[in-house]
């Protein structure tokens, strides 16, 4: 659900090159440390298959590698990734993959740059990704289009988790387990289903405040984010300076990651939130059982930065800078309906 009417239709990632990521370290190795840094390039494979392939090649478990954030499959993506190893592993001898029985025909991997450093990377440490997107076959008003890039370059969209949070059927997942059914094995795949558990939670939230109009507005009763960062506090009442700050993107409303804890929400804004969890209660209580604790997420998404051309009347090239956790579909989807079989 959009605030407006999306005045395009076309394809995202009609190929993967239509859909590049660049992630924005929030740290560069120094050159000495028992970790290895390795920044990577790739195309057809998700994060976790170059964090096996980086275990196997470097001799160690899969638990010695880890990274700061997941990149989409099909895409052409540029990420860090670090490995507890020995100091004489040299990833200059390692055998990249080959296409397969595993490996897609057209999925390729190289590693740009590599270094070690003392701390390995932790998820969620990184300064944002850079994303350049076309979107092509497109149909529609392209002036109304125009008016709708400005008014997301002035005042964001909406900050729903994008389909790649939810993976190949891990909501469905989460509600068979969650609700009584056999629990997942592995580590990770238990990570990954709780992350789309929370995901389903803070989508539905978000849309039920973008229903009623006031998904970019402070409530009385919010957790308020400053911009920029991890920051909140709770508005127990809204004043003029508030809104004001609000209306500059100084400051956004939020929504649960849901857990345990007190959410910190009070009045209309805790009244919503348990309804709609209500009405979610399989992965509410999963959450809670499981014991995450209670976060909050911004309700709006504001590029950083953001560039478009039009390279044809059909085809746009749309160039943004976003946060750690930030969505470049949600820019996208926001101004273009997908095509059947996107």
């Amino acid at each position: 659900m959009w605030p407006w009417e999306p005045p395009l239709q076309g394809r995202l990632k009609a190929s993967a090159e239509d859909f590049r990521v660049e992630e924005l370290p929030a740290t560069l190795p120094d050159g000495t440390g028992e970790h290895l840094w390795l920044e990577i390039e790739k195309r057809g494979l998700n994060t976790e298959d170059v964090a096996v392939w980086i275990a196997r090649s470097a001799g160690v478990g899969r638990g010695a590698v880890s990274y700061a954030g997941r990149k989409d499959r099909h895409a052409v993506t540029r990420q860090w990734f670090s490995v507890a190893c020995a100091p004489e592993v040299d990833p200059g001898s390692w055998t990249v993959p080959e296409p397969g029985e595993a490996i897609a025909a057209d999925a390729w991997l190289r590693i740009c740059r590599h270094d070690r450093h003392a701390r390995k990377l932790r998820t969620g440490h990184l300064a944002g990704n850079r994303f350049t997107l076309r979107l092509r076959e497109l149909e529609g008003d392209g002036d109304i289009a125009e008016q709708v890039l400005e008014r997301i370059r002035a005042g964001g969209v909406p900050a729903y988790f994008g389909e790649q949070r939810f993976g190949h059927a891990n909501r469905e997942r989460a509600y068979a387990w969650l609700g009584g059914g056999r629990r997942p094995r592995g580590r990770n795949q238990r990570s990954l289903l709780l992350s789309a558990a929370r995901a389903e939670l803070f989508n539905a939230v978000l849309a039920e405040r973008v229903r009623r109009g006031d998904w970019d507005r402070i409530l009385p009763g919010e957790r308020v984010n400053l911009d920029g960062s991890g920051s909140v506090f709770t508005a127990d009442t809204v004043d003029a300076e508030l809104e004001a700050r609000a209306a500059r993107l100084d400051v956004h409303p939020t929504g649960p990651l849901w857990g345990r804890g007190d959410p910190g929400t009070g009045g209309e804004v805790r009244e919503l939130e348990d309804a709609v969890a209500a009405q979610h209660e399989v992965l509410a209580r999963g959450l809670e059982a499981e014991g995450l604790k209670a976060a909050r997420r911004a309700l709006r998404l504001v590029p950083r930065s953001m560039e478009w051309e039009w390279e044809t009347s059909r085809v746009l090239r749309l160039k943004l800078e976003l946060g750690p956790g930030e969505y470049a579909t949600s820019v996208a989807e926001a101004l273009m309906r997908t095509s059947a079989g996107d």
